[in-house]
């Protein structure tokens, strides 16, 4: 008892974020302990722990009350009484009663008021309501006084004598945030009796009525059954079909060319046809000798030809319909078949009608004020998930001062709501389900009203509820658990001091190794061209738009950038670098560049003109349904055409509709961002630096482009670019990339059948893809393929796991073990927290068969290790656990990319849509 008071006003007090019960719960093991190893039933262990506490209490009360009689807290909290009323034998009886939790069986009824209903009445209580005298048994029982607590204990398991062992009743229960107990008491036995009698006379009716409906909805004699209405309708479609008749043989003749026979065309009758046709008839008679022609017909081999002999009867119409029907017989059915049917319609509408007003009278039977006098409001609710001899346990429980709904589920407590408990608690869904319900009295709220000091009528809270020598207690472990505190931050805090200390040493070596191998090497030639101030893009530049050397694996980049200024230069070669690169970018947007030219001399309004040398001319680059950009141009042609022609192959690819494993965006960050409708500047910026890159050729065109690109990008005013904007676009193509390689390194991983690494490569690219997409459609890859495989190998991994557990070898079993607990049970709240239908299966197959086990006769370490496995494969908590790190990913070029990503992907996209 002084264990669990400690306890209690921990869990009051306590400053630490979870209390840990180890201590009471080991006294209650050694008061528990059965002859039995087998693990007891959670009602008989609740039924045993409200025992002993009432025993608890009774010796304290009687110790500090001699010559008194004693209250005990427990029984007038959790105690109640019931009149057992009925007939034994022929003779009526009547007893009284006390019970604790109340049980009720779950099977076969669909709410708490129909368990209630059965548990009230046992056995042929008819007899008890007869004038006669029956020898049949029965009893009703009415509850005389309700205690202030009500506990309802479920019985959700039940045994099967077949398979020899318990199983669980998963049957979906419904029961009410307020419950009205009034029907159940003694002192209105007889308005009750009354009720029930009509409510057994409305659904004796109700029965009838619903065996009617049911005539009308499945109508037929056969084992395919149709509504009445329907097959009515049907007759009406059937009787006013026209005929339209087409036949194979007339689509034959009609092809015969003019002047040929139909006869030619046709071919010869098969042996079967000539054996049923009629002999024909000759000019001389029956006895004379064949002609020449027929003595040839006769000597002609039958030739198989299978369109013509399975072809359809001439006069076949294109549809049923009616061969032979004269205008009134049409009339006449079609007035009756819609007479019949509007009347089946209108009995049909009735027999619904009638059925919902007596649902809804049966319903209203207990709604009058004088059965609502008695409410008991839903306090909390106790969930089990898993099979009969293994599994989960969690509560929920209201909390009145912040009016909401609170979660207990081991170390974690979180706020929740109605909706949630009823998904865990009713059944039927998923594992899950009550198996106790603790209401209180709502006209008592002393039970769960807020405490105010006697003496300064101040609201008592936390620590404050507690008696003194507890309050003492708490105020103890609390001041332990900041002197533990204390020395875990300084412990932190030198773990933290000794690794900056490392980082300083290894830099500094790093340093001094550098300046050694720099004073050793022999000098470089200085370059004849200006550096770049600090401050320029080219020293900022996203890993993907470096290239260190043009042997590196990544320059296809810059091979594009050179194939397109030389096709600019083949274009126009008298053209200065300047002008290649004197224009806007256009913006990113689907149709390709109109070019326009107008007249220099009107100016679009925003366009700030300077001085035009005579041979120059304004240009117009027409972006449709975004808007007009103007360039400056040289006369005899415009000057943007190596940015043009390398825009306009990027822009194709943006626009093409590719397969799944030929994905452009991983080609250039120019497609990701026209794809996604990166604003123009931006995309500007990222194409001049493609253009300012230092390992273009050696060429002079070339290196003269590049100063001028550079030179572009140093003319770009900060504020016409919010580079914050600009870094978290090229932030989110990195994302993108690094996604894209753990995407393909788990599906090549999974390919291979090394489902262990391939999980996590599939849990970070799932996770990853998830944040991508929720910026933009185009944003990341196929969710639902990524879906497909993260569960699939969630799958894989479970039934290896399963296998090595059969195995029964210890080194099989540990393995087992950990795949699941290091690896898929940490998983399993991923694939809940979206309760989506596929994955939510995918657990249920996982988690039944791991109970599969728990009926199965097994060594008794096998045993204990299932059992302190089960909890945490059946926790139903969404709550997300850390991970590993995420696995280190192997460096790619783009085009090494883009080669391994469409070869895997290619394989893993043939798997049939439905298998996903």
């Amino acid at each position: 008892m002084q264990e669990l008071r400690h306890l209690f006003s921990l869990m009051v007090g306590s400053k630490r974020k979870y209390v840990d019960p180890s201590r009471a719960v080991e006294i209650l093991k050694d008061a528990f302990k059965s002859s039995e190893s087998q693990q007891q039933d959670v009602s008989e262990f609740t039924h045993k722990l409200l025992d002993w506490l009432e025993d608890a209490f009774q010796m304290k009360a009687e110790e500090d009350r001699e010559g008194e009689k004693p209250k005990n807290p427990m029984v007038e909290l959790f105690y109640g009484r019931f009149l057992a009323v009925g007939v034994l034998e022929g003779k009526k009886f009547e007893n009284t009663e006390m019970f604790g939790q109340y049980p009720l069986q779950v099977n076969g009824f669909k709410d708490l008021h129909e368990c209630l209903e059965a548990a009230m009445i046992e056995g042929e209580i008819e007899s008890l309501h007869s004038a006669e005298n029956s020898a049949r048994s029965g009893q009703e029982h009415w509850f005389t006084e309700l205690p202030p607590v009500l506990t309802f204990e479920l019985s959700r398991f039940e045994f099967n004598q077949a398979l020899g062992r318990p199983e669980k009743i998963h049957n979906k229960l419904e029961f009410p945030s307020m419950l009205y107990m009034d029907r159940y008491m003694d002192r209105n036995r007889e308005i009750t009796r009354i009720k029930r009698e009509e409510i057994r006379r409305l659904k004796e009716h109700l029965t009838l009525l619903q065996q009617r409906l049911e005539r009308y909805l499945s109508y037929g004699s056969g084992p395919k059954r149709f509504p009445l209405a329907d097959v009515l309708q049907y007759a009406m479609e059937f009787a006013s079909s026209k005929p339209v008749c087409s036949s194979p043989v007339e689509d034959i003749d009609s092809s015969v060319p003019p002047g040929g026979t139909a006869g030619q065309q046709l071919p010869p009758p098969s042996t079967a046809e000539q054996e049923s046709l009629p002999p024909p008839e000759s000019s001389g008679s029956a006895s004379g000798p064949p002609t020449a022609s027929t003595a040839a017909q006769q000597q002609r081999v039958p030739i198989h030809k299978p369109f013509t002999q399975s072809r359809l009867p001439p006069d076949l119409p294109m549809h049923p319909a009616p061969r032979h029907i004269s205008e009134e017989e049409l009339r006449v059915l079609e007035g009756c078949l819609h007479r019949w049917r509007s009347e089946v319609e209108n009995d049909t509408r009735d027999l619904q009608g009638s059925i919902t007003r007596i649902h809804r009278t049966i319903e209203l039977m207990y709604s009058d004020k004088s059965m609502m006098q008695v409410p008991y409001r839903l306090h909390a609710v106790l969930v089990h998930e898993g099979q009969a001899n293994a599994g989960h346990y969690w509560a929920y429980i209201y909390d009145p001062h912040q009016r909401c709904w609170m979660k207990y589920n081991d170390i974690s407590v979180t706020k929740s709501s109605w909706e949630e408990l009823v998904r865990d608690s009713f059944g039927g869904y998923r594992n899950a389900s009550a198996y106790c319900l603790m209401y209180i009295n709502d006209k008592k709220p002393f039970l769960i009203e807020e405490e105010f000091d006697k003496e300064t009528g101040q609201l008592l809270s936390g620590m404050d509820k507690l008696p003194p020598d507890l309050k003492h207690y708490v105020k103890e472990d609390n001041e332990l658990f900041d002197k533990e505190v204390e020395e875990w931050d300084t412990l932190q805090a030198r773990k933290a001091q000794q690794e900056k200390l490392a980082m300083v040493a290894a830099a500094a070596a790093a340093c001094a190794a550098s300046s050694n191998s720099t004073s050793s090497s022999s000098p470089q030639p200085m370059s004849t061209e200006s550096s770049p101030p600090d401050n320029t893009v080219a020293q900022q530049e996203p890993e993907y738009m470096e290239q260190p050397s043009p042997t590196n694996d990544s320059k296809h980049l810059q091979e594009d950038t050179e194939r397109a200024i030389c096709r600019a230069a083949a274009e126009q070669e008298e053209r200065s670098p300047e002008a290649l690169l004197n224009a806007s970018v256009p913006p990113p947007t689907s149709p390709q560049p109109e070019v326009q030219v107008s007249n220099p001399s009107t100016p679009p309004p925003d366009l700030v003109m300077e001085d035009e040398s005579p041979g120059q001319r304004t240009v117009e680059v027409a972006i449709p349904n975004v808007g007009t950009f103007v360039i400056d141009s040289e006369e005899g042609g415009y000057d943007d055409e190596a940015i043009k022609l390398e825009y306009a192959r990027l822009l194709r690819f943006a626009q093409e509709d590719t397969s799944l494993e030929n994905d452009y965006r991983l080609q250039h960050v120019i497609v990701y961002f026209i794809q996604n409708q990166a604003p123009k500047k931006i995309l500007e910026r990222t194409l001049l630096t493609q253009f300012a890159d230092r390992n273009l050729a050696f060429d002079e065109r070339c290196k003269s482009i590049m100063n001028v690109a550079r030179a572009k990008l140093d003319l770009i005013k900060p504020e016409e670019v919010n580079m914050d904007e600009y870094e978290m676009w090229h932030q989110d193509y990195r994302n993108f990339r690094e996604t894209s390689v753990f995407m393909m390194t788990g599906l090549e991983l999974f390919q291979k059948t090394n489902y262990v690494e391939a999980l996590m490569y599939l849990i970070y690219a799932y996770q990853y893809n998830k944040e991508l997409l929720s910026k933009g459609l185009y944003r990341g890859h196929d969710e639902e393929l990524l879906s497909y495989y993260r569960r699939e190998c969630l799958l894989k991994l479970n039934e290896q796991a399963a296998a090595m557990f059969e195995s029964g070898e210890e080194p099989e079993v540990t393995t087992g073990l950990g795949i699941m607990n290091e690896l898929v049970v940490p998983c399993i709240p991923l694939l809940l927290v979206h309760d989506t239908e596929r994955d939510l299966l995918a657990v249920e197959d996982m988690r039944n068969r791991w109970c599969s086990y728990l009926g199965q006769e097994m060594e008794s370490n096998l045993q204990e290790k299932l059992t302190d496995f089960l909890p945490k494969l059946l926790d139903c908590s969404t709550e997300i656990k850390s991970f590993h790190d995420p696995p280190k990913l192997p460096s790619y070029s783009t085009l090494e990319l883009c080669e391994r990503f469409s070869r895997i992907v290619a394989a893993v996209s043939r798997i049939p849509s439905e298998g996903r």
